[in-house]
């Protein structure tokens, strides 16, 4: 197969990282900020930023209604911290004005680890994902996931300390998420599995 062209929601956040991270796993891409750019692309990844801002832009710029569509319809999707929130069907106390993308049927807490002075890293074991070398993962006011639905894969938990077991990567059918940011460490691997999740769709 030709590369695939995979999106990057470019209203806000860690664009410019995983375009770098979706090149080098083998994907051209293409920013998307309008739905005429969304119907040219067959994967897309929302990125880290700020959840309440990018659902805001997201209605300012006419995509919210299509976004949902094209996920409904079919479109693989991964989104990576902000990205998990704007994916979820649910969310624990949502911002008033705070709308989602949905197509996870999860419940997702905002800022669950805690503000930007709580941020860290850990070894994560994503078996699907990364065979069986861990994955150094990244936080940073990252949100985690409280209940999955029937049709949720979990792929990677927290493994240790006061956190252990808490969930932090999902999957139901064509649409995954990350509570952390792969994009901004040089571990390509989630990457490189949406890829080949975007070539197998």
């Amino acid at each position: 197969m030709t590369k695939p062209l995979i999106g990057v929601l470019a209203l806000q956040g860690d664009v410019r990282e995983h375009r770098f991270a979706l090149e080098a796993s083998g994907a051209d891409v293409l920013e998307v900020k309008t739905p005429e750019a969304l119907a040219r692309v067959q994967g897309l990844v929302l990125p880290g930023g700020e959840s309440t801002t990018i659902s805001k832009l997201a209605v300012a710029f006419g995509l919210m209604e299509p976004l949902r569509a094209a996920i409904r319809g079919g479109l693989p999707a991964y989104g990576s911290c902000a990205g998990m929130i704007m994916l979820a069907d649910r969310i624990v106390d949502p911002r008033s004005d705070q709308q989602t993308i949905g197509g996870l049927d999860v419940l997702v807490r905002r800022n669950a680890f805690g503000r930007q002075v709580d941020s860290f890293e850990a070894d994560l074991y994503a078996p699907k994902i990364a065979g069986d070398q861990p994955m150094r993962a990244v936080f940073i006011r990252a949100p985690w996931v409280e209940e999955v639905g029937e049709g949720v894969e979990v792929l990677a938990r927290i493994e240790g300390g006061p956190r252990a077991g808490t969930i932090v990567a999902v999957q139901q059918g064509n649409v995954m998420a990350t509570s952390f940011h792969p994009e901004i460490t040089a571990d390509h691997r989630v990457h490189d599995y949406f890829v080949r999740l975007v070539k197998a769709s």
